[in-house]
């Protein structure tokens, strides 16, 4: 039997994979989210001459010659402007933030100034000279009205939220979140923090998945532990009816305790596949519920999260609009020599060698970690990356340069 190969199994995956809509979200809940739209300036930043410092608003040409005094003939602060107009011999009183009176065009900072006298009369003795528009910052010294300063297709991060505030919007036009519901089989797990019996092991592919179904942009739902009952497997299958994801973990190799795909069967599952040519990972099952995207992925904790990694993010952002769907892959250098792969893509756990790097002309340096097992967790903890080697790939050695996906 011939195995689907990982681009082959991508590109099914995605071929009926369209994105779903777009509604518009609070400015405070849009961190993170995939914005849709471009985004202009509704006003001008700053909308008016504002000072970058505390002292005092003059005329340049009144302060070209130090030490001089001037009347103090008001006060603007932030939020509150002096109405009046600083005339020859004139100075107001001025703080950061604050618009610059009429008359004015520059500003001595605090420091370079003395108080002759307060109250109804005051005056204040410059000591170091200000060319107009020192410490002022124009009008639209930021940005204009009108100009575009976030284009849609970003991530947006804590400093898109912030400027977009700024710009004026209170509401961002977003993709909709694809709804993952994520379910965990077997009669041989128990939830974190409960003890597993004798033949039992924790359920923690679940808690891997979640965080990156997240940071892609999906919404994700915990359906829990199902038994390898069919009628837990209902109960629980029937939980993620509005998910657009499905996500089994276990239960892909269709063998004799493994029920799942007979549970989704029943349902009406179109199976595209399930199997391919990938290691850790060949277990994989895809098919389509009606609308809903169902990926099986293997028990194992290092081949659940390759397969999410590969297989699930694309899915995720390609339904969120992301005209990047495809993982992004880099190239390095092995720091050490590398064995012939066999014929399945092998996704080999890896980390950066930092010590060896400038050995490689400053080429990211890689090397793999002891054990391929896709049993050992910690080892996945411990990686930075992937190396991805191809079917029949041929050994390598030091130096070589190979294909890497990041891990995070």
């Amino acid at each position: 039997m011939t195995l689907l190969s990982v681009s082959e199994a991508i590109k099914r995956i995605l071929s009926g994979a369209a994105p779903l809509g777009i509604e518009a979200v609070d400015l405070a809940r849009a961190h993170g989210r995939f914005l849709r739209t471009d985004l202009e300036a509704r006003l001008t930043q700053p909308p008016f001459d504002a000072s970058s410092m505390d002292g005092y608003a003059v005329r340049g040409k009144d302060v070209a010659e130090v030490p001089t005094v001037l009347n103090v003939v008001g006060e603007a602060a932030a939020g509150l402007g002096y109405g009046g107009t600083v005339g020859t011999g004139q100075a107001a009183r001025i703080f950061t933030g604050a618009p610059m009176p009429e008359g004015a065009d520059c500003v001595v900072i605090q420091e370079n100034t003395e108080t002759v006298s307060d109250g109804d009369g005051a005056q204040v003795r410059i000591l170091e000279t200000a060319e107009p528009g020192r410490f002022v910052r124009p009008r639209g010294f930021d940005f204009q009205a009108g100009d575009v300063l976030i284009r849609q297709g970003r991530n947006l991060t804590a400093r898109d939220v912030a400027l977009a505030a700024a710009m004026g919007h209170g509401t961002l036009n977003v993709s909709k979140r694809p709804r993952v519901a994520v379910l965990a089989t077997g009669d041989e797990l128990v939830p974190p923090g409960e003890t597993p019996g004798a033949h039992q092991i924790i359920a923690s592919n679940s808690f891997g998945l979640v965080p990156m179904i997240e940071n892609a942009g999906g919404a994700a739902k915990l359906l829990g532990i199902a038994k390898d009952t069919r009628e837990s497997l209902d109960a629980h299958i029937a939980q993620a009816e509005e998910a657009d994801i499905l996500v089994t973990i276990g239960g892909a190799s269709v063998g004799d305790h493994d029920l799942v795909h007979d549970a989704l069967s029943a349902r009406g599952l179109d199976l595209d596949f399930w199997k391919i040519a990938m290691r850790p990972g060949k277990p994989l099952m895809f098919g389509r519920l009606g609308r809903q995207f169902v990926l099986g992925v293997p028990g194992n904790p290092v081949s659940s999260y390759v397969c999410g990694l590969v297989f699930l993010v694309p899915l995720i952002r390609r339904l969120i609009g992301h005209d990047a769907a495809e993982p992004a892959y880099e190239t390095a250098r092995l720091t050490r020599d590398l064995e012939a792969n066999g014929p399945r893509q092998h996704y080999m756990r890896a980390i950066f060698d930092q010590t060896e790097q400038a050995q490689n002309g400053g080429s990211l340096g890689v090397r793999t970690v002891e054990s391929q097992d896709s049993a050992r967790l910690a080892l996945l903890h411990a990686a930075d990356c992937l190396i991805v080697r191809e079917v029949n790939a041929p050994a390598l050695a030091a130096g070589s340069e190979v294909r890497i996906l990041r891990l995070d």
